[in-house]
């Protein structure tokens, strides 16, 4: 069944309108990422950020790619090509989580994933300084968010 334009940007709009959905659009901005580490990244459960990227992928603003075990996502390119969040961008490099979340980001993209998600998605068991650096950095960026409110 063909979804109607207005149906459609209904459908976009509520997928767009959660903050971990928002969170995990912006990470994917900087490129392609596995579940493991956008869970890694969210800090909530496997099955919950699973549940945020259907939502995003029924909108049609992101697509996925499987690969044995492990499930790869990135913005569609419709999303890119249509512009559709163009205007989230600016709001979000103001935004104390998602400048955190892309400290981690940068980080994650170098763990192996075999690495990564065989600690249980628990950062501290990787023993990777750069990382650790990262998580502790994205820990102080948050905190900062804090002394404002």
């Amino acid at each position: 069944m063909t979804m109607t334009p207005l149906a459609r940007l209904v459908q976009t709009h509520k997928a767009i309108a959660h903050p971990t959905r928002l969170r995990l659009l912006a990470a994917l901005r900087s490129g392609p990422l596995w579940v493991c580490q956008m869970t890694a990244i969210v800090k909530l459960a496997a099955s919950t950020v699973s549940e945020h990227l259907s939502e995003l992928r029924k909108a049609g603003l992101i697509s996925e790619r499987k690969e044995g075990r492990w499930v790869e996502y990135r913005l569609s390119d419709s999303a890119i090509r249509d512009g559709i969040l163009e205007p989230i961008w600016p709001a979000l490099e103001d935004d104390t989580e998602a400048r955190a979340d892309a400290v981690l980001v940068k980080e994650l993209r170098r763990v192996p994933l075999d690495e990564l998600c065989g600690v249980d998605l628990d950062l501290d068991r990787l023993r990777r300084p750069k990382l650790a650096s990262a998580v502790a950095k994205a820990a102080q960026i948050r905190a900062s968010d804090g002394d404002t409110r």
